[in-house]
């Protein structure tokens, strides 16, 4: 009896310091998960309700030789001859790079339901071409050769495409001005009868100009198309008579400038040399004209352009961390000749150049979002993705129309981050990194954006309060195709993308799977700040 006893004795002792291992193990588990309190984040700022916005290239309004897919370019395309460069290519850069296109359909429906969904928006109209595009005044067909000192034209026709496909997907036009030869007077000084032909007809259409560059891209002037020896007064004393001329044509224009590139971090590569006029340079020489300070962001150029990024570094903090980097940058100068205004961030994609082949995969959608993200926290008001269907960054496939996964990463943003940033509380640099905004249904709820970058290993968050889930994952990053919640997302025939369902997940735990974005929204955080 004894014996027995004893025995039942030592597998309890045993059996409770089984449990209390167990507690210890789970405890030690739940001790690497991050809590998150979405009914206490303080709010950071706000962004502008078109925060998230993309461009069409003028060279694809008008039709010309824009960057040639990848699947387009022949392996063997460097050892044949060199086209002769056309009038409306960009200077100084292999013609075999560039693949002609007609000008877009901003008609086609399924193309504007597409864009209606990512909309309220702003629809950029610009990019290197136009600096040196003709706008036709009239009503006949394009002219065959362009007027000396252009290298492309515009008519009425395709100007009132870009006016109606905004009307009809809430979009509000952005753009810039032809700076070329051919708008200059007997000495050399930006004259502005084209920019007033360009603006009546806008306003004749039933359009308007929301905001505006000078010209893009001015810390590149010599392949924008600029006078040769143009330099960092020459664009000062431009740009002030075009404030002086839109203050009196277009008051509500917003005027952003300078609107420059290639800053901050190394981005030529393999050699290439291109005179570069400093951001500072410009800012010094025009003074304060500027109502917000805009700026362009590739983290690296692409393969056409002897660029080296490649997926395998696609989700390293170094990489993602680019974006940071570069607005900092900008906005130092920003604090030092513009004090106290917004910052817009109107070009930008994976890479300059047309972008990589992965910029239309999975694994560019970290990189999208994390932008989205960070840049929102520092109060960058608006992102202009580039481009909304052409080459190989474009969120659609230019041929298909397909939505790639950027695109479906933009929609659920829009779904579900509204305009008013919160401090999430932990940022969570490495593996995960994590984002909080007033959702975009308001009423007090909040979503958090959380990103796993680690390819091996599932991270946790912990919520005190259950959640609306909506997750991005594909078979692998190199994936055109994205998984929301495990299922294929794909637009219907005519455009439409329909409800995104969300999966309801109870308050505890929120394990984030490998290789995944990760949408959770909130409902009952009753947010002071989200109301």
């Amino acid at each position: 009896m004894t014996l027995k006893v004893n025995k039942l004795r030592i597998r309890a002792i045993l059996l409770g310091s089984l449990i209390g291992l167990s507690g210890q193990f789970a405890t030690a588990q739940q001790s690497t998960a991050v809590t998150l309190h979405p009914a206490t984040m303080q709010k950071l700022g706000a962004v502008d309700l078109r925060y998230v916005s993309y461009n069409v290239e003028m060279v694809e309004v008008t039709g010309g030789r824009f960057w040639k897919p990848y699947k387009s370019a022949s392996a063997g395309s460097a050892a044949k001859p060199k086209l002769q460069a056309d009038g409306d290519q960009q200077v100084g850069i292999d013609p075999n790079l560039f693949q002609y296109r007609q000008p877009i359909d901003l008609s086609n429906a399924r193309l504007r339901k597409l864009a209606e969904a990512l909309g309220p928006s702003y629809v950029r109209v610009s990019g290197t071409w136009q600096n040196t595009t003709y706008f036709q005044n009239d009503d006949r067909p394009a002219l065959a050769e362009p007027p000396q000192g252009f290298r492309g034209v515009l008519t009425r026709a395709e100007w009132k495409g870009v006016v109606d496909f905004a009307r009809a997907t809430d979009d509000r036009i952005v753009t810039s001005f032809a700076i070329s030869a051919g708008t200059r007077d007997a000495s050399g000084v930006w004259a502005p009868a084209q920019a007033q032909a360009f603006l009546d007809y806008t306003k004749n259409a039933g359009g308007s100009i929301a905001a505006a560059e000078f010209m893009n891209e001015p810390t590149f002037p010599g392949p924008g198309g600029a006078p040769a020896g143009y330099d960092a007064d020459a664009f000062a004393r431009d740009a002030k008579a075009f404030e002086v001329f839109l203050r009196k044509e277009s008051p509500k224009t917003i005027f952003l400038g300078p609107g420059g590139v290639g800053e901050g971090i190394p981005l030529a590569a393999g050699g290439m040399k291109i005179k570069l006029l400093g951001s500072e340079d410009l800012m010094k020489a025009t003074g304060p004209i500027f109502d917000a300070f805009s700026y362009h962001f590739y983290g690296a150029v692409s393969r056409r352009c002897m660029g080296t990024t490649s997926v395998d570094k696609a989700l390293t903090a170094e990489w993602l961390d680019r974006t940071d980097v570069v607005e900092g940058f900008y906005a130092g100068l920003r604090d030092k000749y513009l004090p106290g205004k917004p910052m817009w961030l109107t070009e930008t994609a994976e890479a300059a150049c047309g972008g990589d082949e992965f910029a239309g995969t999975f694994a560019d959608t970290f990189r999208y979002l994390n932008q989205l993200g960070t840049l929102a926290q520092k109060g960058v008001q608006v992102v202009m993705h580039n481009t909304l269907a052409s080459s190989d960054y474009g969120l659609l496939n230019e041929e298909t129309l397909e939505p790639r996964p950027d695109y479906w990463a933009a929609l659920l943003w829009k779904r579900t981050m509204g305009s008013v940033v919160l401090d999430p509380g932990s940022r969570m640099d490495g593996s995960v990194r994590v984002y909080a905004h007033c959702s975009a249904a308001g009423k007090g709820s909040v979503t958090i954006l959380a990103m796993n970058t680690d390819a091996e290993h599932e991270h946790e968050l912990m919520l005190p309060q259950a959640a609306l889930r909506l997750t991005l994952t594909a078979a692998d990053l190199s994936s055109g195709d994205v998984l929301l919640n495990g299922t294929a997302l794909k637009a219907e025939s005519d455009g439409s993308v329909g409800t995104l369902k969300a999966e309801a997940v109870s308050a505890g735990i929120i394990r984030l799977q490998p290789l995944s974005v990760n949408f959770l929204t909130v409902q009952s955080a009753h947010n002071k700040s989200c109301r």
